[in-house]
């Protein structure tokens, strides 16, 4: 093990234990929930122990700045963003989010060491509700800073608990921030591999391409609630049925276009055994490479949802919850890093809050690779080695973005 790769492991372990689940071995970090708020602390110690002073955006994401916080202006000569974020899906994996900010601390601390002078300022972030785990929006945070999505509208955003995204952020978000956006210059996103693509090309980091379309949609099932033992199966006005059949039909649909569809959320109403759901809700992950194909997609689950509602008996209504377009990343910076590392490029299909950020500054992503191919997941992982290999690409580039 490298000197680097021990320090990355010594940085790491102190997170690690933080919203693990026992049981799964998973992560339950909710944005602004306990786990994820220790976190947050951890963030600002790891600052103030390197003299970096933390502002907030008043939407809950946070920003070390590694030299002037008021330098940068609309022309593009301001600072260089970094980072990522802590929250993570249910029982997901531990590299997911987190792997950026912690190579964002350790490659300022390689700078250092090198004798490196930024000339303009690196900033780490830490994005809030970067999954949409607890709140149902995905990279909330960001879309928040560059005005994507409501300040009011995100205010009343609920959790399965009732508990509003203002509630539990201490105040209604502040909403789109353009002075500060207007003092970054780029945003460079580290993140673990959610595939195995660099397994398979024996390579430790590669440069991102683009971020495939996709998007959340909301069907919801309202059919008969109904006795299990007493109601004539042809009397019966089924939700169920007509979500089972949806999501069958999203398989097929995926599958026929080369993009890919999943339902891995449901909630049933009353949720008896015994008893014939009156509503079910199942919600749609949907992605693919190209609009079109992401658009008919989305087009042929509803007509076929629609149809066998139509003869379940039942009423569908679909309401989009988040979309977002093809991303592609800025072709010149996303070759420049590609040349300045050696690195491979891949495009993929997981949404980041460089995807947001990509429509407003100059972005690129950095992958580490993940052994196992799996995220979302307690499989994830990536070794100390290869992470150590993420944080001095990230060095580089940020010697580079910054320092020249």
């Amino acid at each position: 093990m490298s000197d680097l790769a021990g320090r990355f492991r010594e940085l790491w372990d102190g997170i690690a234990p933080v919203g693990r689940d026992a049981d799964s071995g998973g992560y339950l970090r909710y944005a602004l929930t306990a786990p994820e708020l220790r976190l947050r602390e951890w963030f600002r110690a790891q600052a103030d122990h390197r003299g970096m002073p933390v502002s907030e955006d008043g939407n809950g994401n946070l920003f070390a700045w590694w030299g002037d916080p008021t330098t940068g202006d609309q022309t593009g000569t301001g600072a260089v963003l970094t980072g990522s974020h802590f929250d993570s899906v249910p029982h997901g994996g531990a590299y997911d989010g987190p792997l950026g900010i912690v190579s964002a601390f350790l490659a300022v601390d390689e700078l250092r060491a090198a004798g490196a002078t930024p000339v303009r300022p690196v900033v780490v972030a830490a994005f809030v509700e970067e999954e949409g785990a607890r709140f149902g929006v995905p990279c909330l945070g960001s879309r928040l800073l560059t005005g994507e999505i409501d300040a009011d509208r995100a205010a009343g955003l609920r959790d399965a608990a009732g508990v509003s995204f203002a509630e539990a952020l201490g105040d209604r978000p502040a909403g789109a921030d353009p002075t500060l956006l207007g003092r970054f210059a780029a945003f460079v996103e580290l993140h673990v591999e959610q595939g195995r693509a660099l397994v398979d090309a024996d390579a430790p980091v590669a440069v991102a391409s683009a971020i495939w379309p996709h998007g959340r949609w909301r069907f919801e099932l309202r059919g008969e609630g109904n006795h299990a033992g007493t109601t004539r199966m042809a009397d019966r006005r089924d939700p169920m049925l007509t979500y089972a059949f949806t999501v069958l039909a999203a398989n097929k649909e995926a599958r026929l276009r080369g993009a890919h569809a999943t339902v891995g959320r449901v909630a049933v109403e009353p949720n008896a055994t015994n008893a014939i759901p009156s509503k079910v809700t199942g919600w749609l992950d949907a992605r693919a490479a190209e609009p079109e194909t992401l658009h008919d997609l989305v087009e042929a689950v509803q007509a076929k949802a629609a149809e066998r509602a139509r003869r379940d008996g039942t009423a569908l209504t679909v309401t989009p919850e988040s979309t977002t377009p093809l991303v592609a990343f800025d072709g010149g910076l996303a070759g420049r890093l590609a040349a300045l590392l050696a690195a491979p490029v891949l495009p993929t299909g997981a949404g980041h809050d460089a995807g947001v950020l990509a429509a407003h500054l100059p972005t690129a992503m950095l992958f580490v690779r993940n052994p196992t191919g799996v995220s979302h997941s307690p499989a994830e992982s990536a070794t100390d080695d290869d992470c150590a290999a993420g944080v001095v690409a990230l060095a580089r580039v940020l010697e580079e973005l910054a320092c020249h």
